[in-house]
Formats: structure tokens, C-alpha cells, sequence
């Protein structure tokens, strides 16, 4: 017999924070939500053991203040919230892009907008994420499918935002994060995460400085023995404030490529291809599990069909969607929302037949209504 298969029983939220912890992070800061509130609760309960810092804010705003002050002091940083919240955050989360401030958002979708069903699932905010703050920057979200990809993306959201110097935020739902699941934890895919670029003592210090679009400035935290600027507005290199066309168009372009230049390295997807096939299914989230159940039960009927599951949402994975089709007489794309993802994909591929197949009751979607709405059999 071969050697003992340990097993255990989770959900997501504890996923989050074996992963969080799991990669190093040493500082939480978040106000109560439905449905986030257990990685609060669990992260206050877990940090102070490991003489860490955790903190409950008075409200959103100051705890994703909190975070950023904690990270350019060189911890690493994790925050946990729901749509409304994301909502509050907009103003520091655009201070975090401008200052680029590594930490990791958990964004536990709830059915919105405003209090909206606080106990209902759903996918409703995968473009919200993207733009919300001004701007018009790219952003890195990534899309767990279960409680092992939450394990396994929450270590890649600290390994991407402490390399990038960047916030990443992992969009999840309230049902991938209070569903419980039996996993073999020990099986569990995750990241190694490096530490930040250091400063390397060269004077001056230059807070900002890069010499090509995509390079990443090296680090130094506040509280260091040289002097240390920070700033939320249009900078240059010594963070100090500048109109000038030139380096506005260079801090510009620096923020978006060094993003959009590694979108096929950012790149994160599963796919589940058979010979034959011209029906391509695109899914993230929870509902990438309804559409497996969807494409399993077409397979078991004699049907062909492919799926493509994405856990990198933004930035779109362009060239995996477009390798993908290739073949394609139909994509069909399932989403908790009223087909939000589905435009980027219609916009990538604009020569396909794009089905969307989409529910926002509060239920989950289930395999025989995609395989109806999409025609898969």
C-alpha cells in the first residue's frame, strides 16, 4: 500500500489565509463584511501568534490606508472586503497604483450593488474590479475555482504584488469562500515568494527610478536611514511632483507596461481540450465549476466540446483566448452577471459566435442550463 493520503476538510476563507501566511505576510487590516468576515476573524486570530499585526479599521477606507502604510514600511500587506467595500477603497487603491505599493486584495463577491443580497453569491464585479479607481490603469485580478486555486492564487497574488510592486486582487465569491471542501492539502499548488527588489546603497536614492518601462524601482522602506519620499501624484524619479509632459507620458507608461509588457507571463488558465471539438466554453470563478459539470455530462452524451478555464481575468489573457478559438465555430461564456466578461471575450474574438449564458437570482448556475442556453449538445 502506499504511504497515507492526509486529508482535510475547508473552505475558502481558511485557503486564504494558510496561503497568506503561507507566503510571509505579516500585516492584515480589514472591516467586517458579509461574506469576507471569517479572513478577518482568522487572520486577527493567526498573525498575533506569529508576532504579526492585524487590525480591525474603524471602516474600509482606513484599513486599506493602513495597509498601504504597512507595506511601504516593508511588510507585506493582505486586505479583505466585499463589493461595497471595494467601492471605499477606490481612492487609496488608486494611491496604491500611483505609489506602487505591493499588497494583496481578497474581494469576496457578494449579489449587489449596495447592500444588495449580503448572503447571495455572485460574479458581478469582475469589471468593477478593474476600473474602479481613476485612471484607467491595468490591474492584476486573479479568479480562484475552488478551495485549492484560492491556496494556490493567493501565494501568486504575493508573489506578483511584492515582484511587481503592484496591488493584486483575487476575486472570489461567497461561494468559493464559505463552501467547504475535502483536500489534500500536501497536493496543494503554490508560489515562492521573493522578496522585493532591495535598494542596493547607491546615493542618491531615487524612489521611482527605472530605466525601461517594464523595470520594477528598487525598494526602501520608510523608517530607513535615508530619506524616503512618497507621493499620490504625477512624479518623478525623486517622487517629487511634476507637470512635465515628458515624465508624465514615461511615469504613465511605466505604470500600464510594466502590467500589459508581462500580460503572457500574467497569463493563468486551464485548459480541457479534446480532438474534434468546435464549441469552446470560457469560465472563471465558481461558475468555471457548473461549466466543467456542463462539459462532463456533453462528453458522457457522445457531445465534443472544449473549455478554457481562466484564473487570470485581467489583464485578458488575449493571446490564450485567441490560441483557444482557433477551430471554433461557437464560444459560450457562463457568468454569475449579466455577461460581463462576455464583452471581452466578444472583443478578442470578434469573428466568433459569442453565447452568453448568465443568471443573477442568487443561484448558482447549473450544468443543464448551460448546456441548454449554450446548445453544447
Amino acid at each position: 500500500m502506499g504511504a497515507n493520503v492526509v486529508k482535510e476538510y475547508l473552505d475558502g476563507a481558511e485557503a486564504v489565509v494558510r496561503g497568506a501566511l503561507d507566503s510571509g505576510c505579516d500585516f492584515f487590516a480589514g472591516y467586517p463584511i458579509t461574506p469576507s468576515s471569517a479572513i478577518l476573524v482568522r487572520m486577527m486570530r493567526e498573525l498575533p501568534r506569529r508576532s504579526a499585526v492585524a487590525v480591525q479599521g474603524e471602516d474600509e477606507i482606513a484599513s486599506l490606508g493602513m495597509c498601504i502604510a504597512a507595506s511601504m514600511t516593508g511588510r507585506r500587506v493582505l486586505t479583505a472586503t466585499s463589493g461595497p467595500g471595494i467601492s471605499l477603497y477606490s481612492e487609496n487603491l488608486g494611491l496604491a497604483i500611483m505609489g506602487e505599493v505591493p499588497l494583496v486584495i481578497v474581494n469576496v463577491q457578494r449579489l449587489g450593488p449596495a447592500t444588495g443580497g449580503a448572503t447571495t453569491g455572485a460574479e458581478g464585479d469582475v469589471q468593477f474590479v478593474q476600473w474602479g479607481t481613476s485612471g484607467g490603469l491595468p490591474m492584476v485580478v486573479l479568479t480562484p475555482t475552488d478551495v485549492a486555486t484560492t491556496y494556490w492564487l493567493t501565494t501568486l497574488a504575493f508573489k506578483l504584488a511584492e515582484g511587481l510592486r503592484i496591488p493584486v486582487i483575487i476575486n472570489t465569491s461567497k461561494d468559493l469562500i464559505q463552501t467547504m471542501e475535502t483536500v489534500d492539502v500536501e497536493a496543494w499548488r503554490s508560489e515562492d515568494v521573493a522578496p522585493r527588489l532591495a535598494y542596493a546603497g547607491e546615493e542618491p536614492y531615487l524612489p521611482y527610478a527605472y530605466n525601461a518601462p517594464t523595470q520594477i524601482p528598487a525598494f526602501l522602506p520608510i523608517g530607513a536611514d535615508i530619506q524616503v519620499r512618497f507621493t499620490t501624484s504625477m512624479h518623478d524619479q525623486r517622487a517629487l511632483l511634476t507637470k512635465k509632459p515628458a515624465e508624465v507620458k514615461r511615469l504613465y507608461d511605466h505604470l500600464s507596461e510594466k502590467i500589459m509588457g508581462r500580460r503572457v507571463e500574467l497569463t493563468h488558465i486551464l485548459e480541457d481540450f479534446e480532438p474534434g471539438a468546435t464549441t469552446l466554453v470560457v469560465a472563471s470563478g465558481v461558475s468555471a465549476r457548473s461549466a466543467k459539470a456542463a462539459v462532463d455530462e456533453v462528453r458522457e452524451a457522445g457531445g465534443k466540446v472544449n473549455m478554457l478555464t481562466l484564473y487570470t481575468v485581467w489583464p485578458v489573457p488575449e493571446e490564450a483566448l485567441t490560441k483557444a478559438a482557433a477551430g471554433m465555430t461557437k464560444i459560450v461564456v457562463p457568468e454569475l452577471n449579466l455577461g460581463l466578461y462576455a464583452r471581452e471575450v466578444e472583443r478578442v474574438l470578434s469573428s466568433h459566435t459569442v453565447i452568453r449564458v448568465n443568471r443573477v437570482d442568487g443561484e448558482l448556475l447549473d450544468a443543464r442550463q448551460i448546456i441548454q442556453e449554450g446548445g453544447l449538445l
